[in-house]
Parts: C-alpha cells; structure tokens; sequence
C-alpha cells in the first residue's frame, strides 16, 4: 500500500463547511469552463461530461463534490477503491443515488440511469486485483492490450457481469505513458470487443506533455479518428465504441474541441493534494 494512504484515512466522512464550500465552488467551475469550451466548439451542451478524478481524496471530499453536482468518479488505485467504495455506496443509498454497478448489473445499463453515479478505474490494474475491484467499478479505462482483456472478461464471466472497457491509446508516443499503439488500435478493439463479459465503450488517451497546442490537438484529433474508424468497421461488439475519454485540466479545452466525451479533472475541483 502507497505510503500517502499511512498519513490519510480514506474512509473518512467527515468533512466541515470550509472544505465543502471549496469543493463545490471547484465543481462549479469546472462545470462552468466546460460548458464554456463546449459552446465555443460548436458542441451540444451537455455532450461532455466531468469525470472528478478522486485519488488521495477521501469519502468526505468525494461526497462533497458528488452533492455539487459532479456525476462521474474515478480511481487511480485499486486499493483506494476498496477503501472507499463502502461509504460512498452507502452514502449515496442515502442520496437516493447508486455508485457504480451493483453485483449483478450490466455496466451500461445502470450507468444510463439519472440516480447512477458511474464508477471507473482510471489507473494501471494488476491481474491479481481485477476481481477486487469488479464488485464495484463498471468500467475500465486503462485497458491496454489484448492480455488484460483477456484477463478481465475472464473475472467478469465468472462474476456473472458485464464490464465496461476502454482502450488506451498512447497517442503521444511518449515512452512514460501506457497505451497501446495506435497504429494496432482498430485491431485491438475489434478483437477486445469480441470477448464476453465484456463492453468496449470508446477510448481513453493522456495528452501529450508539451507546450504545443497544434501537437496536442493532433493527438486528440486522432484518437477521434479511430475512434471512427471502429464505428465505421461495423465489426462485432464495436457498436457501443463512442466515448472519448480525453483531456484534464491543463489540456480540457483543447479535448473538447476535438471530440472529447469525458474529461478528467481532479485539482481543479479538490485543490492541492493534502494529507492528514
């Protein structure tokens, strides 16, 4: 377990008026910029949606955001997940909300609810932690290659679920990044759509790290293309392939104008990191 989880309690569900009025006032800008990029891109309202990226955060924290109007969340760590999935169901229940998929739902069909909260993992998943966290995410965003495919659909057959998947693309081409190449990307996703349990969703990429709009777009811009050119294949199982999972705050204007469906943003909303 990382060492910033020996300094925080996760689980925690208290939260006072201070932090609370800080988080919603970052969800509400959030919310405000990407409506803002929206219309300046031509683009329906509403046709992106925030993914508040909650690693480090604490139940409290996350709540806060959830009751200010945040709808999507996401976890880096499966670890994190198992220590906050809980209370932030239970909390929800009290909401009158659903966090996720319950044990038995398909992935999609729960998140096309108003009172469903979807729930990702957003981060790199070890093998050995698939069947934790598939109580509780219904989808997979950092999928990155036909083996952890494999693996997944494996644990969602067993479970008697069906998972929601995207691929990663890497883009950039920048070695610190993961993802597969996106010159095998149509292949990729035409053979991972074809696996039971398991429902590919779209695509998921990082922006490159540099200081130019034009390479950034690019990037982007191809994702979309791809993206395209699986619907366009009308392969089997690549009929739900639409999202476009792009963009965080420092590049969220730039992934919105090229297509972006869900951007992920996390200091924006909670702030600097803290540890208590």
């Amino acid at each position: 377990m990382t060492a910033y989880m020996d300094h925080k309690d996760l689980a925690n569900e208290i939260i006072d008026e201070t932090r609370s009025t800080e988080i919603r006032d970052g969800v509400h800008r959030v919310l405000d910029d990407i409506a803002q990029a929206e219309s300046a891109a031509g683009r329906a309202a509403g046709s992106v949606r925030l993914l508040a990226a909650t690693k480090t955060r604490d139940v409290g924290e996350i709540m806060a955001a959830i009751d200010a109007g945040v709808r999507m969340i996401g976890e880096n760590r499966p670890q994190e997940v198992l220590a906050k999935a809980d209370g932030m169901r239970r909390l929800c229940a009290q909401r009158g909300l659903t966090l996720g998929v319950d044990g038995s739902a398909d992935a999609a069909a729960a998140a096309a609810t108003a009172d469903t909260i979807p729930f990702h993992l957003i981060g790199q998943l070890q093998a050995n932690k698939i069947s934790k966290v598939l109580p509780y995410v219904g989808t997979i965003e950092s999928v990155d290659g036909l083996e952890l495919a494999v693996r997944i659909s494996r644990r969602a057959v067993a479970h008697g679920i069906t998972v929601g998947v995207l691929l990663e693309v890497n883009e950039s081409g920048e070695e610190s990044k993961s993802g597969c190449d996106p010159a095998a990307a149509v292949d990729l996703a035409q053979q991972i759509a074809t696996l039971d349990g398991l429902r590919l969703e779209g695509l998921m990429t990082i922006g490159a790290h540099v200081d130019d709009e034009p390479t950034i777009r690019a990037c982007f811009a191809h994702l979309r293309e791809t993206r395209d050119a699986i619907l366009a294949s009308k392969a089997a199982g690549t009929e739900h392939c639409t999202e476009l999972s792009m963009g965080m705050t420092h590049d969220m204007k730039l992934a919105i104008a090229e297509g972006s469906t869900i951007v992920r943003v996390g200091t924006a909303i909670f702030g600097a990191r803290a540890f208590i």
